[in-house]
């Protein structure tokens, strides 16, 4: 069975209660996964997350099923560099390729210019690593903060995709 398309567009500040609804359940298995509920996405409140939605170089994007949020991703663009973070899908629909049509979506709303595109997750994070590389993102470093050591990979795009 194949789940429904999503709705993906950007998340406005109206949308951000459900926003931060859904990221506080997405990322609460990745806290008991590196045993650290103090993960940056749980601890943001929900004015900073308001903040964040409006604030320039960022874009948030939000996946929809019907009038349910069910998925989301951020982009912080910066220069010819973009960077996701806060990827976060309803846990009971993870693994059904919400996490696919979402990371699949980014790239017609960045701006032009954008020549590579970085995203970060728990070195230990094998579905998550795996799913990026399925998608062309390749390992390039680690970097340890705090207890948790970060896998960093980089999609290249346009002429240097070659």
């Amino acid at each position: 069975m194949t789940a429904p398309a999503l709705d993906i567009r950007p998340v406005t500040i109206e949308e951000a209660g459900e926003l931060f609804t859904l990221r506080r359940a997405a990322f609460v298995t990745e806290a008991q996964q590196y045993d650290d509920p103090h993960i940056p996405p749980l601890t943001q409140t929900f004015d900073e997350l308001k903040a964040d939605l409006g604030a320039d170089g960022v874009i948030t994007l939000g996946g929809w099923m019907g009038s349910r949020l069910v998925g989301s991703i951020r982009v912080l663009v910066e220069g010819a560099k973009a960077t996701l973070g806060r990827f976060a899908v309803a846990p009971d629909l993870q693994g059904q390729g919400f996490g696919t049509e979402l990371l699949s979506a980014i790239v017609p709303y960045l701006p032009d210019g954008i020549e590579e595109v970085w995203v970060f997750t728990g070195r230990d994070s094998l579905q998550n690593l795996a799913m990026y590389t399925k998608h062309g993102y390749e390992h390039q470093h680690d970097k340890t903060a705090g207890d948790l050591t970060y896998a960093y990979l980089r999609k290249l795009l346009g002429d240097g995709a070659a």
